[in-house]
């Protein structure tokens, strides 16, 4: 069986430097390029390949932009993200939108070939030196979710309130309670999120995306 690759990446020669690796022993064809973010969700619906080989940094619509669309649009593709970007926040993101595989543009020839035939059987692949660091940002995600469970509506306001970098006047008056009670909820909420100040609460909350909630 010969795998179909479409390969999603802005520089010319990074697309025929992959290309060259792939086809060089036949078990792999890649079947069209794309440039953009809009060239590529364009295409992936007329060619159809078995693998899309996904760069992050792209113009009108980066990778994480087209994979979101991919998913939200069911198209039947895995998608392999091919970067230089190493933080763990890109791959956590790709992660939670459900990408198939992460992998390093520095990494060897034979680990994207070991990669693509991974996703292609069903299996999900990730750099084995970014591991680690996905598996603690992980675990940390999932204290940070029982901490966030423990908070009441009001001091999940709060909170938020202190992430904008309002006072506690300013808090007071937005939720209609008195000062006294706003740092009375605050002290709570250091307690139950495990900080010392406001800069790590406003932290915590930008972390964990709340500030989107309110």
């Amino acid at each position: 069986m010969i795998i179909k690759v479409m390969i999603s990446d802005d520089h010319v020669l990074m697309r025929e430097g992959i290309r060259q690796l792939l086809e060089f022993d036949g078990s792999i064809e890649v079947i069209e390029e794309a440039a953009d973010g809009y060239e590529c969700l364009e295409k992936i619906q007329t060619v159809k390949p078995d693998v899309l080989l996904l760069d992050i940094n792209m113009p009108k619509k980066n990778g994480i932009e087209v994979l979101e669309e991919i998913r939200k649009k069911n198209m039947d593709v895995k998608v392999l993200i091919l970067t230089v970007h190493n933080e763990v926040e890109y791959l956590l993101k790709a992660v939670d939108i459900g990408v198939e595989g992460y992998i390093l543009k520095e990494s060897e020839s034979a680990e994207l070939k070991k990669a693509i035939n991974c996703i292609v059987n069903g299996e999900n692949y990730i750099q084995p030196s970014l591991v680690p660091a996905l598996n603690s940002r992980l675990i940390n995600r999932n204290r940070d979710k029982v901490k966030i469970d423990s908070l009441t509506k009001r001091e999940m306001q709060v909170l938020v309130n202190v992430a904008n970098g309002m006072f506690n006047k300013e808090i007071a008056l937005n939720l209609n309670i008195s000062e006294r009670t706003v740092k009375n909820h605050i002290s709570n909420i250091f307690k139950k999120i495990e900080v010392n100040d406001r800069t790590q609460a406003a932290v915590f909350a930008i972390r964990n995306n709340l500030i989107k909630l309110f």
